[in-house]
């Protein structure tokens, strides 16, 4: 099958946001993609995450959702992007990821469960973690995609316990903040979190210079596929889930490791 990635250079214009998403979500459908996928805040970013986010948040079916189900039906493609949902917790939001089908139905959606209280950053002060740990796995083109969020990449049990739940595919959804020694951090995360899983990793982020940039995908082999380098834009590739099948027989971890 065939998917794309969008990297996207999101600002606080939710309007522009969303007709960025379009224009390129009907370049990947043009491009032949069965699944477009988008960074995490695809609909809303900046530089720090502050009160401004839970201001902004939405329900799972507010127009921003609506909008973004309506371009997927509207060129015909699978669409996975990051958005600001509303969370019970006053002054709080939940950072989701939301999947819908070529349809517009919704596929499935992910609220964050490792937030970025890291390198000065405090995700937590206006984000609240995701209530279940639970893997999120959809199918869409006939692949089976997890959902990962960011700096989800550094903690190997949420892509295993994907890959347990029949991932294929694992679609690392990011705003990689920018730092020393970041860039060499985030392709090697999402190389070994490919090999160790025996998956493709399609790692999309968000353009310079509130991230780095460098959307890749990784094979199952740890061979990185594609790299969107920094500027924004959107790129079709092919997945072999053949690919992944035998890599898993060359590979047997699944079957060998002892817990």
């Amino acid at each position: 099958m065939r998917i794309a990635l969008g990297q996207l250079e999101s600002g606080t214009d939710i309007q522009a946001n969303l007709a960025a998403i379009d224009r390129f979500a009907a370049e990947a459908a043009r491009d032949g993609a069965a699944l477009v996928a988008f960074p995490e805040y695809a609909t809303y970013e900046k530089k720090t995450v502050d009160a401004s986010f839970p201001a902004v948040a939405e329900p799972l079916d507010g127009p921003v959702c609506q909008e973004l189900a309506s371009i997927a039906r509207r060129h015909g493609i699978a669409l996975v992007a990051g958005v600001v949902e509303t969370s019970d917790e006053p002054g709080k939001a939940y950072n989701t990821l939301v999947a819908f089908g070529p349809d517009g139905g919704r596929l499935a959606f992910y609220r964050k469960i490792h937030l970025f209280d890291a390198q000065g950053f405090g995700e937590s002060t206006f984000i609240k973690p995701g209530p279940s740990t639970d893997p999120v796995v959809f199918e869409a083109g006939g692949a089976r995609f997890g959902l990962m969020t960011c700096y989800d990449l550094r903690f190997p049990e949420l892509a295993r316990s994907l890959a347990d739940a029949g991932a294929e595919v694992l679609l690392v959804c990011s705003s990689w903040v920018p730092g020393t020694h970041k860039t060499e951090q985030w392709l090697a995360l999402n190389a070994a979190r490919a090999i160790e899983n025996s998956v493709y990793v399609a790692g999309v982020c968000q353009a310079p210079p509130v991230s780095v940039g460098r959307s890749i995908l990784v094979d199952p082999m740890g061979v990185v596929e594609a790299d969107l380098g920094l500027e924004p834009g959107v790129q079709a590739f092919d997945v072999s889930l053949e690919t992944v099948a035998r890599v898993r027989e060359l590979f047997p971890m699944f079957r060998q490791r002892r817990l």
